[in-house]
């Protein structure tokens, strides 16, 4: 039983058997959320841009707001090419 529920485990994403694979099961999810809310932040600016009639406050808050979705999602996807290398490598799969 021990078997089946270890090999269970090990199939699912990010490895779940371990530590290691639990936290990058987590942060995948956390990473997807920050990745749609940075896309719709980049969404909603530039609708702000195209609707802001040529009003200039309106257009910079509109490309305020598509910079901050741009940082928000650059941020998120170092963060995630950093933790996967850190995951990997305390699994010994970094080829270090």
């Amino acid at each position: 039983m021990k078997d089946v529920l270890s090999d269970q485990a090990s199939e699912m994403p990010g490895g779940g058997a371990s530590i290691a694979g639990a936290i990058g099961v987590i942060l995948n999810a956390v990473y997807f959320v920050v990745g749609i809310i940075a896309v719709i932040m980049i969404i909603i600016g530039g609708i702000n841009i195209m609707t802001s009639a040529g009003n200039p406050t309106k257009s910079a808050n509109g490309r305020r707001t598509i910079v901050f979705g741009l940082i928000g999602l650059v941020i998120a996807l170092l963060a995630f090419a950093i933790t996967s290398f850190i995951l990997r490598a305390t699994k010994g799969e970094a080829g270090l």
